[in-house]
């Protein structure tokens, strides 16, 4: 946002501070100022002229001989190509000497004979870009509409003399983008308060509901929409003053009413918009939603197709505009314009900055409308744009307003503890002091049992809770003013709490294993958000996503690691091994925010080992990510205590290769191949992932790793090998070896796995290897055979093996 140095003197009064001094206090309060721009820089000995006669150039058929009075003695004679240039104009000359846009120095010459003695510039030669030039002299050389006194200087009579001082507005202080939050601003920067033009309108006899109806269909989407009337309007280029205002501002002036409108935006920061009256065909206006494919011709000549997501103002019956965008050619404002109507509205943002996204258009009213306006100068604003259509365009306002809907924001009332705010600044701010400057805002304030009740203005839509009100209070006290203080509060020592803890250690250990960390986003596709997961809640959907790649909140891990494989595949990077630690979330009930659950998942696909000169390549399975599971857990001292189920297995895993992980009777996770079908869909290679619910391994008691001494006697192991059906699992085998192997038996391990015709059908063999070993003395063969004998016999009691 350009502010022009000379308005916002008009408001409030700057005390004569340089431009650039001005700019460097307000950065100093936390708005950032991109520069500041002098129109007239590198511009000088331009002045007015006062073309007396013109005669055609005798050796060219567009070339005029101008005789220019240029405040000196005698007039000088001036070449001149312009096809606009006349006889009694007023134009801007650039003296023999002098310097223009682009650092062109102007000499005197001849051209085609001819002596020239300056030249008679257009806007564009003086700086003026294409862009905000009239139409009238795009293709000419300028005429003020006035005369003026010849060789004067032009730069003050163009706006040129002035400083633009260029804001970096951020979203939450939109307030800034008219002039009049721009003055509540400086005025509190320099304890001034903001004095505005009293806005009076002379009402004819004719009401305005008389000349008008209005309805609106969405009013959540409209908290306000008013309209006014305006008729015998004269279409005219609007007063050179009124132009210097938007030029500067970069906007091109096109006519009298709808350069009121453009004025009103720049100094209120509202939209508004003017229709033609007598191109209403209903005199109706209905605000709605659009048709899908219904077409509107906007005013920048092109047709559009609406979607039922847009929102319009139709005259009953077709669109005229679309809300908060761009107004329609059918209701243009032309040369034949009589009778005008005034629109002044709240449209919701978020509706306009889709609908602007959606078509590609985006303009000054939509900027406004996407950030925030001031919902308290709507019904102002409009009446200014009637008294300046009054003043300039003699036409004449008709009685009352027509309200479509109003709702109004309550103001917010917040407390402001002055205390409290020396204690997060670290200052020594008198009581005094912050009222002043809650005075200087223009934030209505009461002191009651030592705090502020502070009344917030509804021009400022960013100030929600005290802490807005301190920062407040920081900004204008000066955040080059804040002592640098140490902390005071008591001494604590700093260290991870147990979930933090966990944490690390999944990671590390995973680390240690080999497998590389990676963040997936958190947003997936509908139909991803749910996979993998054995107890589905409600999807967690955003109501405006950006993409439908990433609209619904993720309840696993393993879609985004599959995600990341697909990617690394696309890139010839087959060998992955890569883990995520990170939230899922869970919609447990509507009433209440989703549950956020640390998770922790694995993912493994490829090669283990590449081929070499000395091994063969050797693919990954089930049995290299287990074993970094069981590395994991045993870091974790809780090896012995997680089960594996194979029952109501998740159907994206394979049935025979994957597992369901168990703490007692609370599911920690999963284990597995990815299911054929979903590797065919996906196009993968065999991939292997592992999930862990890391708020079921917080909830266990975690047994402390003890060191051991290598020990000083002599171990002893014997091999077994046994039958047993085709449903009896490992674990439940090494759950009987472990229970009845007595005090000495160290470790259990199964070393062979058989099956065929010659043990039988649905048989297979297993065989184990079993470690004895006593600390304190050494074992004698009976001492084994005594725990041996009695394994055996556990295991053909219990699950009728046979002994080989």
């Amino acid at each position: 946002m350009k502010i022009s140095y000379q308005w916002l003197n008009s408001f409030v009064n700057l005390h004569e501070i340089d431009p650039q001094k001005l700019a460097d206090q307000v950065s100093l309060t936390g708005i950032e100022v991109a520069s500041v721009i002098a129109p007239d820089q590198g511009l000088k000995k331009i002045v007015v002229g006062h073309i007396l006669s013109t005669e055609p150039h005798p050796d060219s058929d567009h070339l005029t001989l101008c005789q220019v009075d240029i405040g000196e003695d005698e007039p000088v004679q001036i070449v001149c190509g312009a096809p606009n240039v006349a006889a009694d104009q007023y134009v801007i000359v650039a003296l023999p000497n002098s310097r223009i846009a682009g650092n062109v120095k102007i000499k005197r010459g001849k051209m085609r004979g001819q002596a020239s003695e300056g030249m008679i510039c257009s806007l564009q030669e003086i700086g003026f870009s294409d862009s905000v030039v009239p139409k009238a002299y795009q293709d000419g050389i300028f005429v003020f509409p006035e005369a003026e006194e010849a060789g004067q200087p032009v730069f003050p009579l163009l706006g040129m003399d002035d400083r633009m001082i260029d804001f970096d507005i951020t979203p939450n202080r939109a307030d800034t983008l008219g002039m009049h939050g721009a003055a509540w601003e400086v005025g509190a920067m320099l304890h001034e308060r903001p004095q505005f033009p009293e806005v009076k309108v002379t009402e004819s006899q004719i009401t305005t509901d008389s000349l008008l109806q209005v309805s609106v269909a969405e009013k959540s989407l409209v908290p306000q929409y008013l309209l006014k009337v305006v008729q015998k309007v004269k279409i005219q280029p609007s007063p050179l003053w009124l132009q210097i205002r938007l030029w500067n501002n970069g906007i091109r002036p096109i006519n009298n009413v709808v350069d009121v409108t453009n004025f009103v935006l720049l100094e209120y920061g509202q939209p508004l918009h003017a229709f033609d009256y007598d191109k209403l065909t209903s005199h109706q206006i209905l605000v709605r939603r659009a048709q899908d494919q219904e077409p509107i011709v906007t005013l920048d000549g092109e047709t559009r197709e609406l979607t039922s997501d847009d929102l319009v103002i139709t005259d009953g019956q077709k669109p005229v505009a679309i809300a908060g965008v761009m107004g329609g050619l059918t209701s243009e404002i032309t040369t034949e314009t009589q009778n005008v109507v005034l629109e002044s509205a709240v449209f919701d943002g978020t509706s306009i900055r889709k609908t602007a996204q959606r078509h590609n258009l985006h303009t000054e009213a939509s900027t406004r409308f996407e950030k925030g306006i001031d919902q308290g100068s709507t019904t102002e604003a409009l009446q200014r744009a009637a008294q300046l259509l009054e003043e300039i365009a003699a036409g004449e306002s008709s009685r009352g307003i027509l309200v479509g809907h109003q709702e109004l924001p309550v103001e917010r009332k917040l407390a402001l503890d002055p205390k409290h705010v020396n204690h997060v600044l670290g200052t020594e701010i008198t009581t005094a002091e912050i009222g002043g400057i809650l005075s200087d805002l223009g934030f209505e304030h009461q002191l009651e049992a030592d705090r502020y009740e502070v009344t917030v203005p509804l021009r400022r839509w960013d100030i929600f809770i005290e802490a807005d009100l301190i920062e407040e209070v920081a900004r204008l006290h000066g955040y080059d003013q804040l002592p640098s203080t140490l902390p005071v509060g008591v001494q604590t020592v700093g260290g991870y709490n147990r979930k933090q803890l966990l944490i690390r250690e999944v990671r590390q250990s995973l680390l240690a294993n080999g497998l590389d960390e990676v963040i997936s986003y958190a947003l997936v596709k509908d139909d991803e958000a749910a996979a993998f997961t054995a107890h589905p809640t409600a999807k967690i959907k955003l109501s405006w996503p950006m993409t439908q790649d990433h609209a619904v909140l993720r309840q696993n891990l393993i879609s985004g690691l599959l995600n990341d494989l697909k990617y690394n595949l696309a890139r010839q990077q087959s060998n992955v091994a890569i883990f995520e630690q990170g939230n899922v979330f869970r919609q447990v009930d509507e009433n209440q925010q989703p549950l956020e659950v640390p998770t922790v998942a694995a993912l493994w696909s490829g090669n283990v080992v590449d081929e070499s000169w000395i091994e063969k390549a050797r693919p990954v399975d089930f049995y290299d990510l287990k074993g970094a599971l069981t590395n994991l857990l045993t870091t974790l001292g809780l090896a012995d205590r997680v089960s594996y189920q194979t029952d109501e297995l998740l159907p994206e895993l394979h049935p025979g290769r994957a597992a369901k992980l168990m703490i007692g009777n609370q599911e920690l996770g999963f284990i597995g191949e990815i299911h054929p079908s979903l590797q065919h869909d996906r196009q993968l290679p065999p991939t292997y992932v592992l999930q862990l619910n890391l708020q079921v391994l917080l909830d266990q008691e975690q047994k402390p790793l003890v060191s051991e001494s290598a020990a000083k006697y002599p171990a002893v192991e014997r091999d077994m090998a046994l039958i047993v059906d085709h449903q009896v699992t490992n674990a439940e085998i090494a759950d009987l070896i472990t229970t009845n192997g007595g005090n000495y038996l160290q470790n259990v391990q199964i070393f062979d796995v058989f099956t065929g015709e010659a043990i039988g059908v649905h048989k297979k063999s297993l065989a184990y290897r079993l470690h004895f070993q006593n600390p304190i003395a050494t074992l004698t063969d009976d001492q084994v055979t005594q725990a041996m004998t009695k394994i055996q016999t556990a295991l053909q009691t219990e699950i009728n093996a046979q002994i080989r």
